[in-house]
């Protein structure tokens, strides 16, 4: 049993048990997260899939984690101009544990 939902932009595909990183969510570890963008769902036998949303089937979860990524190195160069510049990011993320997915 899998859902397809909409965290942040981006689409995941969860299964119960699995831990989940997704874009910074509010909340402290341990706070029930529950999503409401679901746009697909399926048992193993029956496929459903949203037009544009399911409203019927419900994912829920804990958070896990509240961390950041390894850093990225953002490096602008141009040739012959003297021109460099070098900065560093870190993304911020969100670990969930995927709870229940209910029908």
């Amino acid at each position: 049993m899998y859902a397809i939902v909409d965290s942040g932009g981006k689409q995941y595909k969860v299964q119960e048990g699995e831990i989940l990183r997704v874009e910074k969510l509010a909340g402290e570890v341990g706070d029930d997260v529950s999503f409401d963008k679901i746009l697909m769902f399926s048992d193993g036998e029956n496929v459903n899939i949203g037009t544009p949303l399911l409203e019927d089937v419900a994912v829920s979860g804990h958070i896990v984690e509240q961390g950041k990524a390894k850093k990225i190195i953002v490096f602008k160069y141009k040739r012959r101009k003297r021109y460099r510049r070098k900065q560093g990011h870190r993304q911020q993320f969100t670990a969930i544990k995927i709870d229940s997915i209910k029908n």
